[in-house]
């Protein structure tokens, strides 16, 4: 069926990902604006849309324009301006609804000087990863770039935006805590901007915690797919994870309990977990079927090291070793699915190759 690492992609799992998610939000009475970032298909794009979504994120210029040729109509840049780009996102603000973020004072300066068509935005706050936004408590900054926002008439300012990254090393019994610390610190701004719009996202709080008080949309992306480092922390099992890598077998060495796979960085990433054993683990290793589905984690392998093409599998016992052939293929359910998608640029799905947005 395969002759090189391929990326299968499960729809009917992907599918029940996007409608739990899309189910959760309506019953939270919140938008659901899914994050765009990790599949990067038109294809599955379209799925999503059969769960009643109309508005997305994404977190690029290019990954913007990608996804409006094919009808997307409201679109949030979830990364902060950039003013090389102006050209491309004056054209983009002038055929759909646009949202930017902002993420300084001095990004603010530079958008607020280059915008040539109306377009929303929103500010972006630290809530705790440590990355980029301004600081919920510096309301001198706060105020400052929406006053500069306000000024010019093409520039309406919405909200607020921000990403709770810490929340990707949290196993998913404390998540709910973070949750609750995240939204404490952005209600004071729905307090002091009261039509001002909270836009929150990341998987792990948006799939475990359930209450969102103020929260105005949730932009979860990696949820659709899941990954190794989701299910390493409870957040999803490993049945959830809707994307595997096939590898071809390339070597056994059954006197050092390893088999080497056509699989490494540049088709993975180098993100990795921590497994139920404590291993590093670059991927958890699974059986390919015939029809290209894959089974269940196998307990006594997993993926120890990885090189540019070459990913090393580290086998527990002598019975696992006998049953691998090097004519074999391995799934690797990935550590990151999002940087596994990127670095793959294609999906096999229901049977054919289907691509992904051009790299840019």
């Amino acid at each position: 069926m395969f002759t090189k690492p391929t990326l299968i992609l499960d729809e009917a799992k992907c599918r029940k990902n996007i409608e739990y998610m899309a189910h959760k939000a309506k019953q939270l009475g919140v938008t659901y604006r899914p994050h765009f970032k990790t599949h990067q298909s038109i294809v599955v794009g379209r799925w999503f849309r059969d769960y009643g979504v109309e508005r997305i994120a994404v977190s690029s210029i290019p990954m913007a324009q990608y996804f409006a040729a094919d009808g997307w109509g409201d679109i949030t840049i979830a990364f902060p301006f950039v003013k090389q780009q102006a050209d491309a996102v004056n054209e983009l603000a002038n055929q759909i609804s646009l949202t930017l973020v902002v993420s300084s004072i001095d990004n603010a300066k530079d958008l607020v000087s280059l915008v040539a068509h109306s377009v929303n935005i929103l500010i972006e706050i630290d809530s705790g990863q440590g990355r980029t936004g301004v600081q919920p408590y510096d309301l001198e900054s706060l105020d400052s770039i929406i006053n500069m926002l306000n000024q010019n008439l093409l520039t309406n300012f919405v909200g607020f935006l921000t990403h709770a990254g810490h929340s990707y090393g949290v196993s998913a019994r404390d998540i709910r805590e973070l949750n609750n610390q995240t939204i404490s610190r952005l209600l004071p701004l729905k307090q002091r901007y009261p039509s001002a719009v909270l836009s929150y996202g990341d998987t792990p709080t948006s799939v475990v915690a359930e209450t969102f008080i103020g929260i105005d949309e949730l932009r979860p992306g990696n949820n659709a797919f899941f990954d190794m480092q989701q299910a390493s922390n409870g957040i999803c099992s490993p049945e959830q994870i809707a994307v595997g890598l096939a590898c071809p077998v390339v070597a056994r060495y059954p006197n050092r309990n390893l088999v080497a796979i056509w699989g490494g960085a540049v088709h993975l990433s180098k993100d990795f977990y921590i497994d139920a054993a404590g291993n590093k683990s670059f991927g958890a290793i699974c059986r390919l079927n015939d029809d290209g589905s894959w089974g269940q984690p196998i307990g006594d392998l997993y993926l120890e090291s990885i090189s540019q093409e070459h990913g090393m599998v580290r086998v527990g016992s002598p019975k696992a070793m006998e049953s691998i052939g090097e004519d074999d293929f391995l799934v690797v359910l990935p550590a990151h699915s999002c940087l596994t998608v990127d670095a793959m640029g294609e999906f096999w799905v229901n049977g054919k190759y289907t691509k992904a947005m051009p790299r840019y």
